[in-house]
């Protein structure tokens, strides 16, 4: 098919979502290179993403965009051999496992504590704000660690886990404010590392541990925003473990992105430049991997407070770029814009959820109460 036909193909799509080639809107597409059309329509949205870190092309509203593009379903008409293959990996493959599981740490959560430390606000704590009463990041982050804790009903002395710890924000809260005993894994040794410092003093063991190797008993488990990295292979072997070490009067709170749908794609993208190795759970893999080993108590779902956590973050990213730019390339800051963009658009679109289950071995005698 020639330039000129995949042009029109490309312009024809647009259309149906409102946007325009060469438009002067905010999400209107502006493409600098026109062999764009070729790779996009070759390679979904692995070309797209490409494209965009190659300044093939821009748009002034990025998440305008590509919640434009998700509304109107066109990223089903981009399902290439690129996808396909991502997805028999997922399914096929246990790509969570062994040394694998350290993969997503050393290529993610290891780019460096600055970047980090720049867009995620007062709190290292890297997923979904609680926006409910807060009307700032920090504040949302506050209320989310909070929320969890009174799920939880954390009392001084308990025994608590973390499946995740990331940078150790929620140990280090729930051990303050709470009074709780805490260990924390995570497969990255640069979050290992900062923990283990924001933590010092406190009755908080940090570990670098693959969560398959945990044995032991806890009065209360958590795990936030790790159950994306856990692969669908390994659902009911991670419920497992929890049961395991969960004692029977205890709860357990799983905070997951997750999806309405049916089992879900990885996309490539993602995959490749940002989250390797990692899939979006659907609600049936999550009941069906759970079932026998614990009570619903509770299904919380706030993704749309997500939208406004990532366009926090992406303020903070920017805010911070020109320090950042010492240690990170500009073609870096491109992958990023995309990524939080892209992310932006896929709660704000309602596409994904974030969810909050709050789950018990056995059922809570009389019943849960649900704070919120």
């Amino acid at each position: 098919m020639s330039s000129d036909s995949l042009k029109q193909r490309a312009t024809a799509l647009l259309e149906l979502a409102g946007i325009a080639l060469g438009g002067q809107g905010p999400t209107d597409l502006k493409v600098h290179d026109d062999r764009l059309y070729a790779r996009v329509f070759a390679h979904g949205s692995l070309g797209l993403g490409e494209a965009y870190m190659d300044g093939w092309w821009d748009a002034d509203d990025l998440p305008g965009l590509f919640t434009r593009l998700l509304e109107a379903h066109l990223d089903r008409e981009l399902k290439t051999l690129d996808t396909l293959i991502a997805h028999l990996k997922a399914r096929f493959i246990n790509l969570q496992r062994g040394e694998h599981a350290f993969e997503i740490g050393r290529t993610h959560y290891d780019l460096g504590n600055d970047l980090f430390q720049a867009m995620l606000g007062r709190r290292m704590v890297y997923s979904c704000g609680y926006w409910a009463q807060a009307d700032n990041l920090d504040d949302a982050q506050l209320a989310k660690l909070d929320l969890i804790c009174r799920k939880l009903k954390l009392k001084p002395g308990q025994r608590v886990l973390d499946i995740g710890c990331g940078w150790g924000e929620a140990l280090k809260y729930a051990a303050e404010r709470y009074g709780v005993i805490g260990v924390g894994v995570t497969v990255s040794a640069e979050q290992a590392a900062y923990a283990r410092t924001l933590c010092e003093g406190l009755p908080i063991d940090i570990r670098l541990q693959d969560y398959h190797e945990l044995d032991e008993h806890f009065d209360a488990i958590f795990s936030i925003g790790m159950f994306e990295h856990v692969g669908p292979l390994n659902y009911r072997s991670y419920f497992e473990m929890a049961r395991r070490c969960l004692r029977d009067d205890g709860l357990f709170l799983l905070h997951s992105i997750g999806s309405n749908g049916p089992p879900s794609r990885p996309d490539p993208w993602i995959e490749k430049y940002i989250f390797p190795n990692s899939v979006i759970p659907a609600a049936s893999q999550v009941t069906e991997a759970l079932q026998g080993l614990f009570v619903v108590e509770d299904w919380h779902n706030f993704g749309a407070d997500y939208d406004r956590t990532l366009t926090a973050w992406q303020s903070n990213f920017d805010a911070a770029w020109p320090s950042l730019s010492a240690n990170y390339e500009p073609r870096f800051r491109r992958i990023w814009h995309f990524y939080l963009a892209v992310s932006a658009a896929v709660f704000r679109s309602r596409r994904d959820q974030l969810w909050q289950l709050t789950l018990s071995p056995n059922g809570v005698p009389g019943g849960y109460r649900v704070p919120r």
